[in-house]
């Protein structure tokens, strides 16, 4: 049965795999990227595609009233924009902290605020989360913003699920190893992840649809690397 799914950060990667892989299996995806243009350009049957800053309100507001017009209900939404920044930590300012954590925390948060009116107990919301920011894992140096970031979203989707627990939807989080995409090579030009952007998206789109039914509120860890 088609579903109607919102994915963020959609011009390369993990979330621009996905948009393909739901529109084969029949889904309908809103897509939402600064730069709409890689999803447009591969004209997919039930994609549409916007321009979208998560730091901007209008832009909330534009996917507010598509959903109204066009849909009504939300099946899933994956919050998987993202923000990442290698620097150490005496180099970084304030304005650095406010760009990833308005991406990675305050995004997740007014993203999931403008949607979850249209989900119902059945619903969807995943979170995607790094294993950098969860506690007592192996942490790399440069990573303060993004990886204390990561933590805060954590919890978030704890407190959500808490908070929506009699009505739903389902709240959770999938913290990731390292994937290779862009923004991983961008930060670590050189190193090597063990997993490519297509196998992690395989995973993330049966989990955004089959686990609600077995987890809510839950950090799921997904890498294949120790600790």
């Amino acid at each position: 049965m088609s579903k109607h799914i919102i994915i963020t950060g959609t011009s390369r990667g993990i979330g621009f795999e996905l948009v393909q892989l739901f529109a084969k299996a029949g889904h309908q995806v809103l897509a939402l990227s600064r730069n709409n243009q890689p999803i447009e350009n591969l004209q997919l049957e039930h994609v549409t595609a916007f321009t979208f800053d998560l730091s901007k309100d209008d832009d909330y507001k534009k996917v507010r009233d598509f959903i109204e017009t066009q849909w009504k209900q939300v099946d899933v939404l994956i919050n998987n924009a993202g923000a990442l920044l290698n620097k150490p930590f005496l180099e970084t300012t304030i304005a650095d902290f406010e760009h990833v954590y308005k991406t990675n925390v305050f995004g997740v948060s007014e993203m999931t605020r403008t949607v979850l009116p249209f989900m119902n107990e059945n619903g969807h919301i995943v979170t995607i989360s790094s294993m950098g920011g969860v506690q007592g894992s192996m942490k790399f140096p440069g990573l303060a913003a993004y990886s204390s970031s990561k933590g805060a979203v954590i919890t978030l989707t704890e407190l959500l699920a808490e908070e929506y627990k009699e009505t739903g939807p389902s709240f959770n989080v999938l913290a990731l190893g390292a994937v290779q995409t862009e923004m991983l090579e961008e930060a670590f030009p050189g190193y090597e992840a063990p997993t490519t952007a297509l196998e992690m998206a395989r995973y993330i789109l049966d989990f955004s649809l089959h686990g609600h039914k077995y987890y809510n509120g839950k950090m799921l860890q997904v890498s294949n690397s120790t600790p």
